[in-house]
């Protein structure tokens, strides 16, 4: 247990820069889903969002919960089970039409009249609107406030530089009151280029800390045999819960 926990608290990497180059285009995580490059995709569900679900829900019923670059996570069904309103934001069809089929949910799609060429995913229930579209016009579309947000997947994806511009947008959607659990990744920026991109702890605090409190809820290590293949040797993942100044 004591390598466990010494190796959990491991330095984080000096340069935070090494990665602010990189970047990814739209079209090229389209084609992740159609060459089914979907590793960050996980069936089961997320393991600490379950271990921390009270945490973040509070006893909130009915609540507004924004999941940003969603994919097909299944947690969106999790929620709207639970009796909560879900609202995501992904940039491939694919992905979205995947997660209707997969929990066997029936849908409407219609156009977004204010953003051109994109459009909305509804459950047939009305719990789960998927927008398809650029994360950055989402606001065009007036989808409202948001109570919750779960950014696994999100903050990570997102090109280095463009991150103050995707916390400002998101922060922009929240509630008074809200929650804002985010999962981020630290390992060896040197050794692999991302996605997912390595987001220090000062980053998190940079992008947050004006108008969150920040708490570190865990950190865990989260290494398997797929990242052997990207060249590093540790990564931990940990999750932040922000909540309103």
């Amino acid at each position: 247990m004591e390598g466990t926990r010494t190796f959990l608290d491991v330095k984080e990497y000096p340069d935070a820069e090494v990665q602010r180059d990189q970047v990814l285009t739209l079209e090229e995580w389209q084609e992740k889903w159609v060459s089914r490059k979907i590793g960050f995709h996980q069936e089961q569900g997320h393991k600490l969002l379950k271990k921390h679900l009270d945490t973040f829900l509070k006893g909130g019923n009915g609540l507004r919960v924004f999941f940003p670059l969603c994919g097909k996570a299944v947690e969106m069904k999790w929620f709207a089970d639970l009796g909560h309103s879900v609202v995501g934001v992904e940039i491939s069809e694919l992905g979205i039409r995947e997660f209707f089929t997969e929990q066997n949910l029936s849908y409407s799609e219609e156009p977004i009249t204010e953003i051109p060429g994109a459009k909305v995913f509804k459950s047939s229930k009305g719990n789960i609107s998927l927008y398809c579209c650029n994360l950055f016009d989402l606001p065009r579309a007036n989808i409202g406030k948001f109570d919750r947000i779960w950014d696994r997947g999100a903050l990570v994806a997102v090109n280095p530089g463009d991150r103050e511009r995707y916390v400002d947008v998101v922060l922009s959607l929240t509630r008074k009151g809200f929650h804002y659990l985010l999962a981020i990744l630290s390992y060896d920026p040197t050794k692999y280029a991302g996605p997912p991109f390595y987001v220090p702890d000062a980053e998190v605090k940079k992008l947050f800390g004006s108008l969150c409190n920040i708490h570190c809820l865990e950190k865990v290590d989260v290494f398997e045999e797929l990242h052997k293949s990207w060249g590093i040797d540790y990564i931990v993942e940990k999750l932040y819960l922000c909540t309103e100044k």
